[in-house]
């Protein structure tokens, strides 16, 4: 298992953390309960709950990226962050829902369309009426790029994985329509990201 002082790190989190923390303190005032769908390195995590301590803070990925959430979680000792659930966004079976937020970053370029599709399936599913899902990355408006450098990023990332890319905007919302959820934000995020809200008709 991974240990404070091999915990991973990465450097898009550390540059993103405050632009996404200063919209999810307006977003998530209200919030009590947040599931994380894709923790990653754990770093998100711990910066959002140490400055948002009302929430509790769900964070889930697959199994392989536990012992990394686990080092950064065991060195904040934060008793509002809770340890990673083994969440297959994709899986038609989720964990008991008890969440009455879902936040999730820089996923939805890295699962194939259909994992896409079976993350707003679960988060549409489980949501109570008034919940809200807040999304960060890069999307595409009108079939373009939103910069040069999504350009690039999205060739690296097919080049590595064909089923991966930046989605279109207009898709994404489609999808989130069709399982009951309405879009009440879209900010623009430095870097040519987009931070998207929906929330649960």
């Amino acid at each position: 298992m991974a240990t404070p002082a091999d915990k991973p790190f990465s450097p898009a989190c550390e540059r993103n953390r405050e632009p996404i923390l200063s919209v999810l303190r307006s977003l998530f005032e209200d919030r009590n309960r947040v599931l994380e769908i894709g923790s990653g390195t754990g770093q998100h995590a711990v910066h959002f709950t140490a400055h948002l301590p009302h929430l509790q803070w769900q964070t889930s990925d697959l199994p392989d990226n536990h012992p990394g959430i686990l080092a950064w979680l065991n060195e904040a000792q934060l008793t509002n962050l809770l340890p990673p659930l083994s969440l297959d966004a994709a899986s038609p079976s989720w964990p008991s829902f008890e969440w009455d937020a879902v936040f999730t970053a820089n996923t939805c370029h890295i699962m194939s369309w259909q994992e896409v599709e079976g993350m707003f399936a679960g988060v549409g599913r489980g949501l109570p009426s008034g919940g809200k899902l807040v999304v960060y990355g890069p999307f595409n408006y009108g079939g373009r790029f939103t910069g040069p450098g999504n350009a690039q990023f999205d060739i690296s990332l097919r080049a590595g994985n064909p089923l991966r890319g930046i989605r279109d905007f207009e898709a994404v919302d489609a999808l989130a329509t069709r399982h009951g959820l309405n879009l009440i934000d879209d900010i623009a995020m430095p870097a040519d990201n987009r931070l998207l809200a929906w929330q649960k008709k």
